[in-house]
């Protein structure tokens, strides 16, 4: 592999220093291929270029790098954590990498005098107390909901509370005690508040003693009133143990982690255990598991001397990477429940970024098998699921190719990008262009276009204008890479193009929402800019415009083609087309507020406030009033001098 590699790179490779790191490849483009680490840098880095890896999944990878960065570290757990947190920063491409997923609810008792339970999402702070984190917004639910039934702690806000008058329905059901209007003394209610953070860090038994002797007390003094509501709490406990009598155990805090591997594809499936209690699951898909495993496997470990890791460890591999990423973020409870054996240095690495002793349990019994055997049933079901939509969106996919006679090489990356031009009556016109690949919607590519300088509701005009923007610049930059007038190849610009003109390709289809006119003004503008008039198509309204009878249209002079209300090449065609078509009117009626209202053309204006904004808009009628105005007229607003008006004048002209 040594000669398409630069004499620098591998002058920095041969002087790698025999030490603990991580190192980190990029390709000609800046990305970032990959993120490794190693107990001896220099004989695991050199490893990779010595060697012939032929033309395998490395190999490829081997053949891009053209530069390499290095951070030697003090051990190999800090050299653990580094490549973690580089691999969820960087996002290489042949990592496996699990994608950043929102943060855990957790379940807050609010600082007060009578604090308050509350859902909660971000980052914790000391002033209140939390516990999770949760699994699922709805598992919080659940428990705020169970200890409103047992403790009945108050889950108002605080505006709200603090201007009650009266009780509200929750004192009526039994789920409030009424502390806003003086129901229950400070004393008692911080008891309860005891006893449900108790209940919650699993110690139901301590709560149950307790609470038995408050009420023994209670029925001394002759207060059966408020024997009788201990009592009644006591019940709601028990109710509540034999209900979640499965789910109870010794253990307190319990992450369970169960990984399947099938078909290319991955699932962790991470239950979580928090004060005795079972919260519920959540399932997560990394992806790159097929090259990162096909790396792993065909690195020869230089420095320990040993064989290709086995290939039925790729389980461990997906199991490994979920951990070392998942828990830079999240706490880690003090005992984690694993399918799979990891490596010791991996739980070692945790516990010291945690400052507490964690424990990894493999092959485990009793109630923790139990709780294992569930996960590894949900995380089997779960990948089951997304193997059978992949399927079913692939399918999709190859309808719609075979059905306009494509024969994309690559069908994963199959690329649609539609257009919808929407206004109304001429006013807040925009284009939008949604974009398909990989068998689904890429929100992140999607982009508007406000469309100026054309009769207000000339949709085919609009049409002109936002192609011409699309793929004007794209259709140049084509032409100079061939030295010839570009020639439209369906399969868009070729493999060694520079990175901006590959990560702006040609799509290997057009959609426009609309018939032979529209089609028309796309067929124009293609001929200008010498790109393929096969890429084309237009969807046409069938019969009274019902679902279903649309038509496709095409540009380079085929019949017209209707697919069949039932066919999945004709669903993808109209889930595309819909979702353009609600881009296009969420962007318009955003941008037609904005009009209406004056919100920014004025605001932009140095020295327009609210005040003078409100002032102008309700004078005039709004923004299209104040445009029409005179710098006199705008100047005889209070709050409103000759020269801001000279200057709002030129603004909106």
């Amino acid at each position: 592999m040594s000669d398409v590699h630069s004499d620098q790179l591998l002058s920095e490779v041969a002087a790698l220093p025999q030490l603990p790191g991580v190192y980190r490849y990029f390709d000609a483009a800046g990305a970032v291929l990959y993120v490794g680490k190693a107990r001896n840098l220099k004989k695991r880095v050199a490893n990779y270029f010595q060697k012939s890896h032929g033309g395998t999944r490395i190999g490829h990878m081997i053949s891009k790098i053209v530069r390499m960065e290095t951070t030697v570290v003090r051990s190999e757990a800090e050299a653990l954590l580094l490549e973690n947190n580089l691999i969820k920063t960087l996002k290489p491409r042949y990592n496996i990498l699990f994608r950043d997923d929102k943060s855990y609810p957790y379940l807050k008792i609010a600082s007060h005098e009578f604090p308050r339970l509350a859902y909660y999402r971000g980052a914790v702070d000391k002033k209140h107390r939390y516990f999770g984190p949760y699994p699922s917004a709805w598992a919080v639910k659940e428990s705020i909901q169970l200890l409103q039934k047992v403790f009945k702690l108050r889950t108002c806000e605080d505006t709200v509370y603090a201007n009650r008058t009266r009780p509200c329905l929750l004192y009526q059901i039994k789920r409030c005690t009424g502390p806003c209007v003086g129901y229950i003394t400070p004393e008692a209610y911080a008891q309860d508040v005891a006893s449900a953070e108790a209940f919650l860090m699993g110690d139901t038994q301590l709560v149950l003693s307790k609470l038995e002797s408050r009420m023994t007390g209670h029925a001394e003094k002759l207060e059966f009133e408020q024997a009788a509501e201990l009592r009644n709490q006591m019940s709601a406990i028990s109710r509540v143990l034999h209900q979640q009598s499965i789910e109870i155990a010794s253990d307190k805090d319990v992450d369970i982690l169960a990984v399947k591997v099938q078909g290319g594809k991955a699932c962790v499936n991470l239950a979580m255990v928090r004060g005795g209690r079972h919260l519920g699951d959540r399932a997560y898909f990394p992806v790159h598991v097929e090259d990162a495993a096909q790396i792993h496997h065909g690195e020869l470990d230089a420095e320990e001397g040993v064989a290709p890791v086995p290939a039925d460890s790729i389980e461990v591999q997906v199991l490994e990477a979920f951990i070392a990423q998942h828990y830079i973020d999240v706490p880690v409870p003090a005992t984690l429940v694993l399918s799979h054996l990891v490596g010791r240095e991996l739980i070692e690495a945790i516990s010291q970024q945690a400052g507490a002793r964690v424990t990894a349990v493999f092959q485990p019994r009793e109630q923790r098998r139990h709780w294992l055997e569930m996960a590894e049933t949900n995380a089997g079901l779960q990948l089951a699921r997304l193997l059978a939509e992949e399927g079913s969106q692939q399918a999709r996919t190859r309808a719609l190719a075979d059905a306009l006679e494509l024969a994309p090489d690559d069908l994963d990356n199959f690329r649609v990008e539609c257009f919808d031009i929407s206004h109304t009556a001429g006013e807040a016109t925009q284009a939008s262009c949604v974009v398909f690949e990989r068998h689904t919607m890429q929100n992140r590519e999607y982009r508007r276009y406000n469309i100026e300088g054309i009769t207000p509701g000339d949709d085919y005009a609009a049409m002109r204008q936002v192609l011409h923007r699309r793929y004007g610049k794209l259709a140049e930059a084509m032409a100079a890479e061939t030295d010839a007038p570009p020639m439209g190849d369906a399969g868009g610009v070729g493999s060694d193009a520079p990175p901006k003109t590959r990560a702006a390709r040609m799509p290997d289809l057009v959609l426009v929402d609309g018939g032979k006119g529209q089609v028309s003004m796309a067929r124009e503008v293609f001929s200008e800019l010498g790109l393929a008039l096969s890429l084309i198509v237009g969807v046409e309204k069938g019969e009274g415009r019902k679902v279903g009878l649309e038509e496709l249209v095409f540009a380079d002079g085929r019949e017209k083609v209707y697919l069949g209300k039932d066919s999945a090449a004709l669903m993808l065609v109209a889930q595309i087309r819909d979702e353009a078509h609600r881009f296009a009117i969420t962007g318009m009626r955003a941008k037609r507020a904005k009009v209406r209202v004056g919100g920014s053309q004025l605001e932009d204006i140095p020295g327009i406030g609210p005040k003078r904004r409100a002032r102008l808009l309700q004078r005039f009628g709004g923004i299209r009033g104040v445009a029409a105005a005179s710098v006199e007229d705008i100047a005889s607003v209070e709050g409103i001098a000759t020269d801001l008006a000279e200057e709002i004048y030129r603004a909106l002209h």
